[in-house]
């Protein structure tokens, strides 16, 4: 995404690459702290308010006053002093911060504009809540994934995927300069208002290449239509980009609002630690109790099992089993959901039911050819069959249909590229911010020692062992899905040369 380049003393913060340097050389900064700093560089000398820079730092998320305070302290300790000796960020009591040192604001920082794909292409992007009620954002964001999902299963069409959509939420940008970060033709972008049991939506089709807009209207409905009015507007933009309506097989749609309600609120902290895990185990149990033919809810209750309580290792044999059961319970209430049979291949490969887990991927692809992480999961589970230029191509896929995604991506692909031997390519993918949530220190590890570079191989590996105590060589050999003996042997021989453990 192109962003904002600032330069202050001897550092440079180009908030669209996420990166800051100081003297050109890159300082290792989180992601919330690159997003609290974003915002009060971009707004020097003005005094920021606690709940601004919390919505800054953490989106829609409702988060402790304290993690705002301790990433403030962690800044504040990276930047060090200013040239005059005092803070760069200063504290104003019981009501926010401000960025008290002098900045320039340079050109934006250009990449290569992504060619467009050979099918009508378009984003959707995250609806407006305009509503007075705050609580009511999930709801407008549960909205525009589902308008996402529901247009991604129209094989006609190329659809980005949510995690790059709502990458623009909030900010205010010319919708050509979206399309063209984002390589599409079209955006889809509107506003939602829930109310006393009715909802309105405002939604329309804009030409970011003529700026031309192609369809527009407006839905005042019963609250109890919601998902009628999300497959009319699907059918509508479908009829304008393919000039016909093709109707993709029934979705299983909620029958309980609270229970979607508490869906999209747990999806989107699915990953952020193992306490918001926990946070969205919780939200998902609900849900399902609420509605138990809820397809959707149970698939990220298979993930959550699978992943959320694994942040130091990986699931035990109990939680694998459960991820499994749940999972193939959601392609049951739900056969034509790529996402629900995607997560079943996934897992299934997990347990060596390869055949059982090539078909369940086959599937999820003829379902929804842009669903970003079927191809990244798929990926995955290829490189360990061996096929690595195939799983090279997967996560390349994964990357153009999800061009800002999620921090597991380059893990994926750091992997990937490990496996065919770009250990440069790997060292570079592996160091990116975005990799700060993930266990891919590991890759980058033994990518480091396959390159000679063996005192980093070892920083890494105990950075690596600090979040992950009981990992060892020969527990990850037996449990990843390998399909192939020389591929396994090449990830075992660049651990040991990193000297993790056996």
């Amino acid at each position: 995404m192109r962003g904002s380049r600032f330069a202050f003393g001897p550092f440079v913060l180009d908030s669209g690459a996420g990166t800051l340097l100081r003297n050109d050389d890159p300082v290792a900064v989180g992601h919330r702290g690159l997003k609290l700093l974003a915002a009060l560089v971009g707004r020097p000398g003005e005094i920021l308010g606690k709940a601004e820079l919390m919505d800054a730092a953490w989106p829609g998320t409702a988060v402790e006053e304290g993690n705002l305070t301790v990433q403030i302290a962690l800044l504040r300790k990276l930047l060090g002093p200013a040239a005059d000796g005092g803070q760069w960020i200063s504290t104003i009591p019981r009501v926010g911060y401000r960025f008290a040192g002098a900045v320039e604001r340079l050109g934006g920082a250009r990449r290569e504009p992504l060619p467009l794909p050979d099918k009508p292409s378009i984003a959707v992007l995250p609806f407006v809540n305009v509503s007075n009620d705050s609580e009511q954002e999930s709801f407008a964001d549960g909205l525009t994934e589902d308008l996402i999902t529901d247009l991604s299963r129209v094989s006609g069409l190329f659809v980005i995927a949510r995690n790059s959509a709502f990458a623009y939420k909030g900010k205010a940008m010319d919708v050509r300069a979206i399309a063209e970060d984002l390589g599409v033709r079209y955006l889809l972008e509107g506003s939602a208002r829930r109310a006393a049991g009715r909802v309105r939506i405002n939604a329309q089709l804009v030409d970011a290449m003529s700026g031309d807009h192609l369809w527009a209207e407006r839905f005042d409905r019963s609250l109890d239509d919601i998902f009628v009015v999300q497959d009319e507007v699907t059918g509508k933009i479908v009829e304008a980009l393919l000039g016909r309506l093709r109707t993709p097989p029934p979705r299983n749609r909620p029958k309980n609002l609270q229970a979607y309600d508490l869906c999209v609120r747990a999806r989107k902290v699915m990953d952020d630690s193992p306490q918001m895990a926990q946070e969205a185990h919780l939200m998902l149990r609900r849900a399902v109790s609420l509605d138990p033919e809820y397809a959707e809810a149970y698939r990220w209750l298979a993930i959550n099992h699978w992943m959320g309580w694994v942040h130091s290792g990986g699931p035990t044999e109990a939680n694998r089993s459960i991820a499994l059961e749940l999972a193939r319970k959601a392609v049951a209430l739900d056969p034509n959901d790529a996402g629900c049979r995607w997560v079943l291949a996934y897992l299934l490969a997990y347990e060596r039911s390869f055949a059982e887990a090539d078909a369940e991927f086959a599937k999820a692809i003829e379902l929804d050819p842009n669903e970003a992480d079927t191809w990244a999961a798929l990926s995955d589970i290829t490189v360990l069959a061996g096929r690595v230029e195939e799983g090279l191509d997967h996560i390349r896929k994964a990357f153009r249909l999800n061009p800002f995604p999620a921090s597991w991506y380059y893990l994926t692909l750091g992997q990937a590229q490990y496996a065919a031997g770009e250990y440069e390519a790997a060292v570079e993918t592996l160091r990116q911010d975005e990799t700060y949530r993930t266990s891919s220190r590991r890759f980058l590890a033994a990518s480091l020692a396959q390159l000679g570079r063996l005192d980093e191989a070892r920083a890494e590996v105990e950075l690596f062992l600090v979040g992950n105590p009981h990992f060892t060589i020969r527990h990850w050999a037996t449990t990843e899905p390998f399909r192939h003996a020389a591929t396994l042997e090449h990830f075992v021989d660049g651990f040991r040369k990193a000297g993790l453990p056996e």
